[in-house]
C-alpha cells in the first residue's frame, strides 16, 4: 500500500478538498494542450502536500493562482520538477537528455 499517494477523498483534509475543487473548476476552463484526457482523477502526494489532477498517462496538472490548468513535469533523468517556465530557467544546468525533453515540450508553449 502507497501510503503517500492517494485518490481517496476521505483522506484529504480540508485544505486538500479546496484545492481539488480548484482543479476541478479549472477543468471547464480548460485542460493544458499537453495533458491527455483519458482516466482523469485528482490526486494528493500527502509528502509534498501537492493536490493535482493526474491521467492514465501518469501526466500532472496544477492550478495556478489564476485558476488555469498547467501541466507540472518531471524531467526523466535527473527528475527535476516544476512547470515548463520553471524548469527552462534551470535548462543551462540540466543534463543533455533532460535538455531534449524539455525542447520536445516547446511546442506546447509560446516561447519567443
Amino acid at each position: 500500500m502507497n501510503d503517500i499517494y492517494t485518490e481517496d477523498l476521505a483522506e484529504f483534509g480540508t485544505r486538500e478538498l479546496k484545492e481539488a475543487g480548484k482543479l476541478l473548476t479549472a477543468i471547464g476552463r480548460g485542460l493544458p494542450d499537453d495533458f491527455y484526457q483519458d482516466g482523469i482523477k485528482v490526486g494528493f502526494n500527502k509528502n509534498s502536500g501537492y493536490v493535482f489532477l493526474t491521467n492514465s498517462d501518469y501526466q500532472a496538472a496544477l492550478v495556478d493562482d489564476d485558476g488555469e490548468l498547467y501541466s507540472f513535469y518531471s524531467t526523466p533523468y535527473e527528475g527535476r520538477e516544476g512547470s515548463y517556465q520553471e524548469l527552462m530557467e534551470e535548462y543551462e544546468d540540466m543534463h543533455p537528455e533532460d535538455q531534449e525533453y524539455m525542447k520536445d515540450l516547446k511546442q506546447f508553449y509560446k516561447v519567443a
